[in-house]
Order: C-alpha cells, then structure tokens, then sequence
C-alpha cells in the first residue's frame, strides 16, 4: 500500500509559477513509480507526467517545457513544478503511485489539490 497527500495548490495569476509536493508512505516506495495528473472541469483526467525510482521524468506533450517533475527519494516526496502558469492549467491535480515495477499502471490516489489560474 502507498499512502500520497498532496500540497502546494491554490490560486495564482497567469505567468506565474506553482510548486506541488506529493509525500508518500508505504513500504514499497522504492519500487514504485510516481505520476502526477490533472482533471480539469468539464474533462477527463489527464496525464501529466511520471517519474520512477530513478532515472528521467516524462511528460505529456501538452506541458513539455512548463512543467517538471523531481522526487526525492530521502523524503519520499515528488514534486510538480509548473511556470508560466496559464489559465487552462486550472484543474485538480493528483499525485498517483503505480503498483510495484509496473511504472505505467497508477493505481494509488492522492485526494487532489486545487490550482486556479487567473488571467
């Protein structure tokens, strides 16, 4: 099992930059990847991007460039850094864990936090 909790959300103006951290618990944290999504109003969630153990992060196409994705292996923490904050960046973002060594299949949920842009 993996326990995630979310920080870091909240309102800022376009152009601007938000930094989101997701701690994480549980015994097979070195085993697991670590994603992030994000569920807009009125749309699916989305892929946002992904991180395992070690190694590079990916991203959707859609944020290369804006965002990145670090983690922190000694805090059991992953972050989600986004600049240049765009109004369609408003969405609830998830921290999401896969199921040990098996980096695409995100079965573990944070509860989300809240990021609002304003233009």
């Amino acid at each position: 099992q993996v326990q995630l909790v979310e920080s870091g959300g909240g309102l800022a103006q376009a152009g601007g930059s938000l930094r989101l951290s997701c701690a994480a618990s549980g015994r097979t944290f070195g085993s697991v990847a670590l994603g992030w999504f994000r569920q807009a109003p009125g749309k699916e969630r989305e892929f946002v991007g992904g991180i395992r153990y070690s190694g590079s992060p990916t991203y959707a196409d859609s944020v290369k460039g804006r965002f990145t994705i670090s983690r922190d292996n000694a805090k059991n923490t992953v972050y989600l850094q986004i600049d240049n904050l765009r109004p369609e960046d408003t969405a609830v973002y998830y921290c999401a864990a896969s199921r040990p060594f098996s980096p695409s299949e995100y079965i573990y949920w944070g509860q989300g936090t809240q990021v609002t842009v304003s233009s």
